[in-house]
């Protein structure tokens, strides 16, 4: 079995898209409106992009900021939304719902999975603002097509989350704890060797992809940097490959240049 480690950038538009493949992402995260920290993109964008690369893509499953799944209405259209976005080739997904009191709106969440009819999801940071991440885990074990958590460990990053990332990862096969963990929000290279050593293997970037901001495109030199950092610690003790530090060559208008470690604070990371 490989030892690859999973490397997911949020992409806006095709041409994130095809710079964050150039770069070696392994899979897209696709949202629109990261002044509302990235939701649901629509199915014509889905479709561009689709077209563009040949990756996975996982789509953002969320109509407002914040985590409240909102009225029956909210729920009806983004049931239609999903639906759409289905028709127009979408198979992996993107969501995650609380409650007023910080728990899982598990009503929310089972509507929502029961339109995605066995596709793969992500529940993502909504986990880091919790009242009871455990608690949240269990009561969501066992839905159909959970296969992901994309957390910082803690609403503030993974500076803080650090432990909780570990201590998480300690106990992978336990109920609730056998899903991937995508660690994203706040995450930077120098945080992957020891997320790596402790066998984390998924990491999920944004401003970290974008070195002159959300404003501008990804580059795919500042994916290629974190390529070559998450490729380069082997967990399993054996001497690693040197990383290929040479830079690829960017998609035409595309930003090029080399990206900072940067910091995501959103929801997608």
């Amino acid at each position: 079995m490989s030892n690859r480690a999973v490397l997911e950038v949020i992409a806006l538009d095709a041409g994130d898209a095809v710079a964050a493949q150039a770069g070696g992402a392994d899979r897209l995260e696709l949202v629109t409106d990261m002044a509302a920290d990235g939701l649901t993109p629509s199915p014509g964008t889905f479709a561009a992009i689709r077209a563009a690369v040949d990756i996975p893509l996982r789509v953002m499953l969320r109509l407002t900021d914040g985590f409240a799944a909102g009225s029956a209405a909210d729920r009806e259209r983004l049931v239609r939304t999903a639906g759409q976005l289905r028709a127009a080739g979408a198979r992996e997904f993107v969501l995650g719902f609380l409650d007023g009191d910080g728990a899982v709106d598990l009503p929310a969440v089972e509507e929502l999975v029961g339109a995605l009819d066995g596709c793969s999801w992500t529940f993502h940071r909504a986990l880091d603002h919790a009242a009871d991440r455990d608690a949240l885990r269990k009561q969501l074990d066992g839905l159909p097509g959970l296969d992901t958590y994309l957390t910082a460990g803690s609403a503030a990053g993974v500076d803080d989350g650090l432990p909780v990332l570990l201590a998480e990862a300690a106990r992978r096969g336990e109920p609730g704890y056998e899903q991937t963990v995508l660690v994203g929000g706040g995450l930077r290279l120098d945080h992957v060797p020891r997320l790596r050593a402790a066998g984390l293997d998924a990491f999920h970037i944004g401003g970290a992809a974008r070195p002159d901001g959300w404003n501008h495109p990804v580059s795919a030199t500042a994916v290629a940097r974190w390529r070559n950092a998450v490729d380069a610690t082997n967990p399993t003790g054996t001497p690693p490959t040197p990383p290929d530090t040479r830079a690829p060559v960017e998609p035409a208008g595309l930003n090029g240049v080399e990206g900072a470690n940067g910091v995501e604070e959103t929801v997608g990371g």
